[in-house]
């Protein structure tokens, strides 16, 4: 499958948007908490994904934190968490959670802010707090420790999980990241290039939820590539103006609490094995993996692959046996 590497650097669209958000937004803010809250109702109860891309799972959807966080559930065995990336929500395990589930009992949620998971306005999108409902949530289905594989924001997540829970965490795969405060830390012209995006969704609300918000669904179907029936499930759930707020409100906290809780803790290294995989045609391609990781975590390999960002939807073969090597034989839990 090939993905529009939506990351990749688009001054000239970005223009563009900009021209087009300024003459269509006079009444900017009021605009966009008016098209907020009114999408309310549009993302609340979207169709199930088990009858079309996981058969045998079943839906759950638990309260954590005074918020719906949705996943699927399949499989039997050691316990295995798949964390998601942004535009994206469960619907990116496709390839892989079906297969994956005849070793694992496999655990696919969706992200406070992503997919048929509650996107609340004001919320706290810290990677502390989602790795805080996961804990909770698999803790709800009875699990205290387990298996994780991320990718992108997912990873950032499961990072700040493994370093506040680190007993939770039997191995750790994580794909197509470094860590957020690296990048923000080692910003300059090629770097900023490259995360246009990172710079453009950090920016103070209203600002990009007015200029992009009205072409997010446009936006989230690119994540799926050609498989026009997962894009319009994203465009379904990370397409409507909560859900866009909901995703720069992610990229916010990067910028903010995030950065104030990796300062806080930067002398403690991470204590779970971990495999970290990346896309060399990706827009992080460039940095420096291992000698990034090896600073984070103690017990830690690698793996570049042929690939985007969207490294699991691009390359699940390969995303899946290097994951099925690294865990080695599923456990009876």
């Amino acid at each position: 499958m090939k993905s529009k590497d939506v990351f990749q650097p688009l001054p000239i669209v970005l223009t563009l948007l900009l021209v087009m958000g300024c003459k269509q937004n006079q009444n900017a803010e009021k605009d966009a908490m008016t098209t907020i809250a009114s999408s309310q109702t549009e993302s609340q109860h979207p169709a199930s994904t088990t009858e079309t891309f996981f058969p045998g799972f079943r839906d759950i959807n638990v309260v954590i934190d005074s918020l719906k966080i949705h996943a699927v559930v399949g499989g039997s065995g050691e316990p295995l968490l798949l964390l998601h990336g942004a535009p994206e929500s469960h619907v990116m395990w496709r390839d892989l959670a079906p297969k994956l589930a005849k070793k694992f009992t496999v655990i696919a949620p969706d992200l406070r802010g992503y997919g048929r998971s509650d996107k609340p306005r004001e919320g706290n999108y810290s990677k502390r707090r989602m790795a805080k409902d996961q804990i909770e949530l698999m803790k709800e289905l009875g699990y205290d420790s387990f298996l994780i594989a991320s990718h992108d924001r997912g990873s950032h997540a499961a990072r700040r999980l493994a370093k506040d829970y680190p007993k939770a965490v039997k191995k750790m795969v994580i794909m197509d990241v470094v860590p957020a405060t690296y990048v923000w830390e080692h910003i300059d012209g090629k770097v900023a290039n490259r995360f246009w995006a990172w710079i453009f969704w950090t920016q103070p609300y209203p600002l990009p939820e007015n200029l992009m918000g009205p072409q997010a669904a446009a936006f989230a179907k690119t994540a799926a590539g050609d498989d026009v029936e997962a894009g319009e499930d994203y465009a379904a759930t990370n397409g409507t103006a909560d859900a866009f707020h909901a995703m720069c409100e992610d990229y916010r906290a990067s910028k903010g609490i995030d950065m104030e809780h990796d300062k806080a803790d930067a002398q403690i290294k991470i204590d779970v094995p971990t495999l970290v995989i990346w896309g060399k045609k990706s827009n992080t391609g460039n940095f420096d993996y291992p000698t990034i990781w090896k600073n984070e975590i103690n017990d830690v390999s690698f793996l570049e692959l042929d690939a985007g960002h969207f490294i699991v939807e691009e390359k699940p073969i390969e995303v899946m046996e290097a994951t099925l090597s690294f865990f080695g034989p599923s456990k009876v839990n």
